[in-house]
């Protein structure tokens, strides 16, 4: 475990070096499934912060709901960053694939919600139990059911 960032370190991990394609053939993927779902690609990134922790950013629109899913890159402990990479990449678009597929039965809503943007800016998984139950009002439209009517996407 790297103490420092509370991540474990990327070689201990899955996908670490299981494949040769490039991290950005695993964001398109990422994207594919996305519009498949009938979804908007806001925004895609990567970025690195000034303390050298990187993470791959995707935002996206499906049904009214807007989400953000940010994924970090591991640390390595040989130094391997373009490894680390592919595998956050590859990591995204695995977690999205099961998200998506859990979608066509249980809601988009109901599976991505702690990617869930908020009008703060703030992703659902960002705030502490408190501040999710005031932010509730404000996942909500006007009109808009606070329960399903019984249908299934």
């Amino acid at each position: 475990m790297n103490k420092t960032k509370n991540l474990p370190y990327s070689e201990s991990m899955n996908y670490w070096k299981t494949s040769r394609s490039s991290p950005d053939h695993w964001i398109e993927k990422t994207i594919k499934l996305i519009k498949k779902l009938s979804g908007r690609i806001l925004m895609e990134a990567f970025g690195k912060d000034a303390a050298g922790n990187s993470a791959y950013m995707l935002a996206f629109e499906i049904q009214g709901d807007r989400f953000k899913i940010v994924w970090p890159v591991l640390p390595s402990k040989t130094g391997d960053e373009s490894a680390a990479r592919r595998q956050a990449a590859t990591f995204l678009y695995h977690d999205t694939k099961a998200k998506c597929i859990s979608a066509t039965i249980l809601g988009v809503r109901t599976v991505f919600f702690s990617h869930l943007l908020l009008p703060s800016g703030q992703v659902v998984s960002d705030l502490s139990p408190s501040d999710v139950l005031e932010s509730i009002p404000s996942l909500f439209q006007p009109g808009q059911q606070l329960l399903s009517n019984g249908d299934v996407p």
